[in-house]
């Protein structure tokens, strides 16, 4: 079973001085000698180097007290989460799964094997808690792909002990520097091994682009002048597009680890995405996204119903907390707890099934691929203000007859569904906003808060809706158990009188969106 562990630490070229005395960082009472561990590591990863490319590490080690399959995703510099799995001959499918966002069909095989010499000692207050760990690593790489290159080199570590400060880390450094010695220019131990066993000739042009990160320059009029800086209208489109699929793949590991909040954001990125494609189709050809688009819906349906599920209970659950007990009959909390953990654990398992499926892992290539060459239409050679702000007018005047319409209906359910059309018809305006705004700037800006608003506004009343038909449900079931329905009722009483503040608080909030728009 694999656990994971938040990795903190800094690497450092070794002075000409050797490791300097730790005593003088302050906090820093004794400097423990813990001896020396060899370590034997071989690093897994596609022909292609698709996990380096993302500052991914796999790698099956022994020697040491953590002897076993490591995996590490970065989080932030210095920073990665290691889930880890008891050693074995071949890779767990635990991890596998982990890493299929990014591998897909490709296999892995060893491409690096790190032998180290590892001299560790531990930083400990006047109480003797551990403040961190030091250790001095002589290491010697041999690439297993490509030629099979060699190098050797020694690094200090510092890692900070778990729950440890990490203001901490910056008192070793400063105590480090002063002695000489400075942080490495590598990221982790793989990645100096991989430059410096590459074969003679290899650079940056030559080497394996990064799989999960295409940047074939598109076609059209006007390039951008650098990598990465957005000029013409589809420069703006398609980096916007980039960083989604990049969500996508990111987050694809989360969602698999059931980590809160992973669905909501997944589901987001697809939605961005379907929303980019729709609403800049004079940028991208819709021939080729359509097609695209479809599989999106088809993803984001799956990951809707964890996540519906998910913000309903903590909707119910909230509610029948505020509730006094005067007002609650019967096993009610139990039955909605129960209720929770069926639809969750049934929906969390179909999820990772649909994340494991051939039409997933194929929506993940086709988006490299569109993103490698993109349909890019005349429009997107053309410079982004004037294309970008005639798309967003468009779509803003398409929620401004949906709101209006709404608004003229009576309250019921032909109302509930003219609202929640009009909600789904805002996301993808705020979306919009959000892609066009590195180009056209505050009033982008504005437009995404002015939609931002609007959709909390029509998404509490949508929870309402929703939360009323799983009440009825719920009491139903509760009354033929010969519980009391009573507290269902008081709890759909409540959700009524949400949704119609909701209803109430509508025309004044799309009044002032109206005025202040200025796209």
């Amino acid at each position: 079973m694999a656990d994971t562990k938040r990795e903190i630490e800094r690497k450092y070229e070794t002075g000409d001085g050797g490791l300097p005395d730790l005593t003088r960082v302050p906090g820093v009472a004794s400097v423990l000698d813990k001896g020396v561990t060899h370590l034997d590591a071989t690093y897994h990863d596609t022909a292609d180097e698709r996990l380096a490319a993302s500052a991914v590490t796999l790698r099956r080690r022994t020697g040491g007290s953590d002897a076993g399959w490591h995996l590490k995703f970065p989080v932030a510099p210095g920073v990665r989460d290691e889930i880890r799995a008891p050693l074995s001959d071949t890779l767990p499918d635990e991890l596998a799964a982990l890493v299929r966002s990014r591998v897909r069909d490709h296999e892995l095989l060893p491409v690096v094997r790190l032998r180290s010499d590892r001299e560790v000692r531990h930083l400990a207050d006047s109480d003797g808690r551990l403040l961190a760990e030091v250790s001095v690593d002589t290491v010697r790489a041999e690439r297993l792909t490509h030629g099979g290159g060699t190098a050797q080199w020694t690094e200090i570590e510092v890692e900070l002990a778990d729950d440890g400060d990490p203001a901490f880390l910056d008192k070793v450094e400063k105590r480090l520097r002063k002695a000489g010695v400075r942080p490495s220019e590598s990221t982790s131990k793989l990645a100096r091994a991989l430059a410096e066993t590459a074969p003679a000739g290899t650079t940056a042009a030559t080497a394996p682009a990064p799989a999960t990160a295409p940047e074939a320059a598109p076609k059209k009029k006007r390039r951008s002048r650098t990598v990465g800086e957005p000029v013409t209208a589809g420069d703006h489109v398609l980096a916007y597009v980039r960083a989604q699929r990049d969500a996508l793949v990111e987050l694809d590991p989360a969602v698999r680890q059931d980590v809160p909040d992973s669905v909501h954001r997944m589901r987001v990125a697809t939605r961005r995405l379907r929303s980019t494609f729709r609403t800049f189709r004079d940028v991208l050809d819709r021939e080729t996204t359509d097609p695209v688009a479809e599989d999106l819906k088809w993803l984001a349906d799956a990951l809707g119903v964890d996540r519906d599920q998910e913000v309903l209970a903590e909707r119910l659950t909230t509610s029948l907390a505020d509730l006094p007990d005067t007002l609650v009959h019967g096993p009610v909390a139990d039955r909605l707890t129960a209720w929770s953990r069926a639809r969750h654990s049934g929906a969390h398992g179909r999820l990772t099934g649909i994340l494991d499926s051939r039409r997933y892992l194929t929506l993940l290539d086709t988006l490299d691929a569109l993103l490698a060459d993109p349909p890019l239409r005349k429009k997107a050679g053309a410079e982004p203000a004037k294309t970008l702000t005639k798309a967003l007018r468009k779509d803003f005047g398409t929620v401004a007859g949906l709101v209006t319409q709404a608004l003229d209906l009576p309250p019921g359910t032909d109302r509930d569904v003219a609202l929640h059309e009009a909600r789904k018809k805002t996301k993808r305006t705020r979306y919009a906003a959000e892609a066009a705004a590195p180009a056209l700037g505050k009033p982008a800006n504005d437009l995404v808060k002015s939609m931002k608003s609007l959709q909390g506004l029509l998404g509490d009343h949508q929870d309402s809706v929703m939360a009323r038909q799983t009440l009825r449900e719920l009491a139903a079931v509760a009354h033929a158990a010969g519980e009391s329905d009573f507290t269902y009722g008081v709890l759909h009483g409540r959700e009524e009188h949400r949704a119609q503040l909701a209803e109430a608080a509508l025309p004044e909030t799309w009044s002032a969106i109206s005025k202040r728009t200025a796209v």
